[in-house]
């Protein structure tokens, strides 16, 4: 299923309570009066009904507006288009053929761009013994893409104990061994930095060097440099550097001329821009442009 959208943005729910709000907890999904799976109804998700669920008209592949968290782990994919998930700690975007853990419990938004088809699952990680406690981007395998592609086609209830509940157990061994292959923002929780972020965020173009900023916030540049990298794990430069790149990505999958883009994020040099993207996504921008807007691309190690 396609969601059309302007720009990078989340989509519409379904009339259910699959998910817990972060704004209105309320009752988990497990205490629900019938605690069972509907089939064919979005969002009649009341428990899982088997250890990976990922049918394709599941609520794990309709985006949800608000921030909210599950009661079990989301792995979220697009075989088309590429995807976002903002948590409060971090931006963790999935490129083609790669996709984000969301462990459960964890409060997040899931954005997509304007091309992006979406075939994510759910998953008791306890039973597949998926123990990841954080968010991770993985590099998605072509048989782990073939794997996530035909749980969207499975019955709900499939049997665990037939083919289909084999092609349970090669999906989980294939996660478990699935590197990390991502391109992630570390957001901090330090007012003063996240309005640095915010603004080298919005204009990436004429962001502020650190002195500047330090002035602004009447720090010194050692002090200030200290906190970006307690609060992100990175230094100011790579932090506005990754943040340009993620700029970058709607204005390139909507057909932008690479020189007007580089331009658009900061870059005076065609070639920095192209060696920066490369290094932090594995692809070219125009290898990414083309990608992005291809339909079901085939998945690539």
């Amino acid at each position: 299923m396609k969601h059309s959208r302007t720009d990078m943005q989340s989509g519409t729910q379904g009339p259910a309570d699959t998910v817990q709000s972060s704004k209105n907890p309320g009752k988990s999904p497990g205490t629900a009066p019938d605690n069972t799976a509907v089939p064919g109804r979005r969002g009649g998700l009341r428990r899982l009904p088997r250890p990976v669920y990922g049918h394709i008209d599941s609520q794990s592949n309709i985006l949800i507006p608000r921030h909210h968290k599950h009661t079990w782990a989301q792995l979220s994919y697009a075989i088309q288009g590429y995807l976002q998930v903002w948590t409060p700690d971090a931006r963790f975007v999935a490129l083609p053929q790669r996709a984000v853990w969301i462990p459960a419990g964890v409060t997040h938004q899931v954005r997509q761009s304007p091309h992006t088809v979406i075939r994510s699952l759910y998953l008791d990680a306890d039973a597949l013994g998926l123990d990841w406690s954080a968010c991770r981007v993985l590099a998605v395998s072509p048989l782990l893409h073939e794997l996530i592609r035909q749980f969207s086609t499975l019955p709900i209830e499939y049997d665990p104990d037939g083919p289909d509940g084999r092609l349970a157990r090669v999906l989980a061994d294939q996660l478990a061994v699935s590197p990390d292959a991502g391109l992630i923002l570390p957001w901090p929780t330090d007012p003063r930095l996240q309005s640095v972020c915010r603004q080298l965020q919005s204009h990436p173009d004429s962001a502020p060097d650190l002195g500047a900023f330090s002035r602004r916030l009447g720090l010194s540049d050692k002090t200030l440099t200290r906190l970006f990298q307690r609060q992100t794990g990175l230094g100011f430069r790579l932090w506005r550097q990754r943040a340009r790149l993620v700029h970058a990505l709607p204005l390139l999958e909507r057909g932008d001329r690479i020189t007007d883009v580089a331009l658009a994020c900061g870059y005076d040099s065609l070639s920095s821009f192209i060696a920066a993207f490369r290094a932090h996504t594995g692809v070219t921008p125009r290898a990414f442009a083309a990608g992005a807007r291809e339909d079901d691309p085939p998945a690539r190690g």
